[in-house]
């Protein structure tokens, strides 16, 4: 199973820059867009563990039941 976003670059005057249309917070810039890619990349890592914090968070530690959901 393989979960497929969508990555869209921009050409700005000084480079590129990159977002994930499915996930919010998840953009970045590169003068480059190998290096705009690159990026993106560590982005969507980096909004998935902040999401992941913030739920936890949100929790407060109660018992909750956690399982894989698969998009397919």
């Amino acid at each position: 199973m393989e979960l497929k976003l969508t990555a869209v670059f921009r050409k700005v005057s000084d480079g590129y820059i990159g977002l994930v249309e499915e996930l919010p917070g998840a953009n970045t810039q590169a003068s480059r867009l190998d290096g705009a890619r690159e990026n993106l990349h560590e982005a969507v890592a980096l909004v998935l563990e902040a999401n992941r914090a913030f739920a936890e968070e949100r929790l407060g530690g109660d018992a909750v039941i956690r399982e894989p959901l698969l998009i397919s």
